[in-house]
């Protein structure tokens, strides 16, 4: 197939079939437009065509303009550097009209300027007959076709090789025996190989030993039979980190359908199954925390009866008395449980909080103090305090008991003995230190708290799971699995980053990220203060919807002095607010209740009672509290369980605010 600008011709045998060729002859003769119309004429069955005649080079530009023509027919005479010009002209105008130059006298120099300027083929006048000139026009479209052939696929090799060169999944191709011939730009961006290194390597290079030796086998057995292997590989970059990449391998064949090269392409999966990796352990989490906080009520109802009675119980009888040892028993046992619901609500992040603006160096100082005592003589513990670190929005309570935890988890990591470190600093993450971490941190300034030991270290394959509820290495009865996720649970409800480093036999390291606050002063940690005398004579309003723990609170604070109404909701508590008016000094209520919530009731007795005083308790969560309008958690608010001296002192406490301050306190207990 021979195609010009305007006409297509396809040869069979000697014979040309096709619309008649259209030719532009470009010389000053008449004579020479005649001669070749004539042959052209003559030979019209091996070669139609059409000729036209330019008599100057203006003319031919006019008419090339005007219509395309499919051959220039080019009389030497019409001047040497005006050919050169016209060919150069046409040949940098982009036009592929091909060009066969009629001459006599042209020495070979000025032919081979202008073949090298754009003509096909040069034809002496001398030997202008029809068969000459017949094969001399075939001849030229025929160059000019493969001419056009051959750009074409160098112009499909270009954007070939550009798409490779600029895809952003890596492109390997080696030959049948594995030796790499190729990698592209997007290969050496992300295992850390140059080109040079690779080349004549095989991508066992890239083998992280993560893998069974099975699916290596299976990708050989695939792509050596012909077919298209599909996978997803772990492998390590130049620089020792791990990636996980989409393998595409297929075979490449020869004309003979041999198999001669292998092209693979992957897809960096890496940064993917980090998120998905993530949300899969946030939904994990997030259903148990719902588990958490959906007990959490009954729960710590149940351990507020266990607790409360064996209290009453204990002030029956001797201290001396067997019987008191065993009550004694019974309240341990119930503190530890209610630790075990405290650790499910703070890893749930449904813990009670009571942020402030604090220096981390105070907290953290503090809380090093006492932990000596919790790991052991044997465990050398240093502490060293950063320089210049900014303010951090945290829980300090909290903040202790992720200390508590990390350290008492380094600390079963060396049953021999070692070194336990705990270091504060101040860090500002930027993009490029981000993306190197396994958890999404935004950009900004933070306090770090780096708790380090030289203990065993945690194996490779555990790490993904450390924060994980539940899952713990330890021997039967040696942990609950709950003290690294109520640390990642704490760290997250005080809006902080968690991660973790460990190589076994080496030790690990905790690196927690708390974000500098922005507004705020450090507030003065306060000096724990002794709980309050429970005794008084005033009158409380107690709503339990819970019988036996309303019967037990109700008869130790009347053994107290305190005067005690009953109810068992809030409906009940305003028909009983109704008929004492004026007597009510206190309302203690739960919050969570049938037909009328704590929070509703206190808005109503304080629009009836404006002095009166108010004191929350409930089983459930902090945010459940939170959502029935109970604001001031940390003055007027008590967790259960609790025991019946923790209660008596809150309500001494409640009931000691200053009554300038009292109005303003109970026009903050609920929100409308």
């Amino acid at each position: 197939m021979v195609t010009g600008s305007g006409a297509m011709l396809v040869a069979t045998g000697t014979q040309i079939a096709q619309c008649p060729l259209r030719v532009l002859l470009v010389g000053e003769k008449e004579e020479d437009f005649f001669l070749i119309r004539e042959i052209l004429e003559r030979n019209r069955g091996m070669l139609p065509a059409e000729l036209e005649h330019a008599r100057s080079l203006d003319e031919a530009h006019c008419m090339l303009e005007q219509k395309p023509y499919d051959l220039i027919l080019f009389e030497h005479e019409t001047g040497n550097a005006e050919a050169v010009q016209l060919l150069t002209e046409f040949h940098h105008a982009g036009r592929s009209v091909p060009f066969l130059l009629l001459t006599e006298n042209a020495d070979e120099k000025t032919v081979a300027e202008l073949i090298h300027s754009g003509s096909w083929n040069c034809v002496s006048r001398s030997q202008l007959d029809g068969a000459t000139l017949v094969r001399s026009i075939r001849g030229t479209l025929a160059l000019d076709s493969m001419q056009k052939e051959q750009r074409s696929a160098e112009e499909s090799l270009r954007k070939l090789s550009s798409a490779v060169e600029q895809s952003p999944d890596t492109v390997v191709i080696t030959d049948r025996q594995g030796a790499i011939e190729y990698v592209n730009p997007a290969f050496e961006a992300l295992t850390g190989y140059k080109s040079d290194e690779v080349r004549g390597r095989t991508p066992r290079i890239l083998k992280s030993g993560e893998q069974g030796p099975e699916i290596y086998e299976d990708m050989w057995k695939t792509i050596l039979s012909g077919n298209v292997f599909r996978g997803i590989l772990v492998n390590r970059k130049k620089n020792g980190e791990l990636y996980y990449v989409e393998e595409s391998i297929c075979p490449v064949r020869d004309s003979q359908g041999q198999i001669t090269h292998f092209i693979a392409n992957g897809r960096d999966l890496t940064e993917r199954l980090r998120l998905e990796a993530q949300l899969l352990q946030a939904q994990k989490m997030d259903a148990v925390g719902r588990l958490a906080g959906g007990v959490a009520h009954d729960f710590n109802n149940l351990l507020t009866i266990i607790t409360s009675y064996s209290e009453l119980a204990l002030d029956d009888v001797r201290e001396d008395s067997p019987v008191a040892t065993k009550i004694q028993e019974v309240l341990l046992a119930a503190k530890r449980a209610a630790e075990l619901t405290r650790q499910l609500l703070a890893f749930s992040r449904k813990q009670p909080q009571a942020l402030r603006v604090v220096d981390l160096n105070p907290v953290v100082a503090a809380i090093a103090k006492t932990l000596p005592r919790l790991i052991g003589e044997d465990i050398a513990f240093s502490f060293i305090p950063g320089q210049g670190l900014g303010p951090v929005r945290v829980d300090p309570v909290q903040m202790e008991q992720v200390l508590m935890n990390l350290a008492a988890n380094a600390r079963d990591a060396m049953p021999q003995g070692g070194h336990l470190g705990i270091e504060t600093s101040q860090v500002h993450l930027d993009q490029d230190y981000i993306q190197q971490k396994p958890a999404a941190i935004p950009v900004g300034d933070y306090a770090v708290i780096t708790v380090s030991d030289d203990g065993a270290g945690i194996p490779r394959e555990h790490i993904a799971h450390v924060f994980e509820p539940f899952y713990t290495t330890k021997p039967a009865g040696k942990g609950t699995g709950l003290g690294l996720a109520t640390v990642y649970g704490i760290v997250k409800q005080n809006k902080g980053y968690i991660w973790v480093y460990s190589e076994q036999g080496s030790g690990t390291v905790f690196k927690i990220y708390l974000p500098c606050a922005v507004k705020g002063r450090p507030a003065q940690l306060a000096n724990s203060r002794p709980e309050a005398v429970a005794a008084g004579t005033e009158t409380l309003l107690l709503v339990e919807d819970e019988p036996a723990v309303r019967r037990a609170s109700a008869e130790f604070l009347r053994m107290q002095g305190y005067k005690i109404l009953e109810a068992n909701d809030g409906l009940d508590a305003l028909s009983v607010a109704k008929q004492h008016p004026a007597a009510i000094d206190l309302l203690v209520t739960d919050v969570v209740m049938p037909n009328m919530s704590g929070g509703e009731l206190a808005k109503e007795l304080a629009r009836r009672i404006p002095k009166m005083k108010f004191l929350f308790v409930s089983g459930y969560a902090g945010k459940t509290v939170m959502d029935h309008h109970v604001l001031d958690l940390d003055t007027n608010f008590l967790q259960k369980p609790y025991s019946l001296k923790q209660l008596g002192a809150k309500i001494r406490t409640a009931l000691d605010i200053k009554k300038g301050m009292a109005a303003g306190h109970s026009g903050r207990v609920a929100r409308s």
